[in-house]
């Protein structure tokens, strides 16, 4: 098996994902998993499509990840890994899809507009 390339994005975060055979270390951006997503809740995001289709010690992941907040980052990584083990095995759809695991999550943040003290909220208005 040669290295698997994945993409994941959440929110404004990117996370690229390569996936080959190992003893199942996971390294983002040149950190141990436990290093860059310090919670335990995080960590549990990141690793769950793994644990989901009992491949929590079988492969290598390297994952390159920028842009958004952690909690983002975090579901990006996710993403891919999803993507990763549904081109891996393709029984592994049948388990990640009814989890909601290959759903690319829309939500973006709404743009302020002009006049208007951010998106939807507007300035006080003062009656003197």
């Amino acid at each position: 098996m040669d290295v698997i390339h994945k993409i994941g994005r959440r929110k404004t975060a990117v996370a690229r994902a390569y996936v080959s055979e190992g003893k199942g270390n996971i390294t983002i951006n040149k950190k141990a998993l436990t290093d860059y997503f310090t919670t335990g809740t995080l960590q549990y995001k990141v690793k769950q499509p793994l644990v989901l289709t009992n491949n929590d010690g079988n492969f290598d992941i390297t994952v390159n990840v920028y842009g958004g907040g952690i909690t983002g980052q975090a579901e990006a990584v996710r993403l891919a890994l999803s993507r990763a083990m549904c081109e891996i095995d393709a029984e592994n759809r049948g388990i990640l899809k009814p989890e909601g695991l290959l759903t690319r999550d829309p939500r973006m943040v709404e743009r302020k507009k002009f006049g208007q003290k951010k998106a939807r909220k507007k300035f006080q208005f003062s009656k003197r």
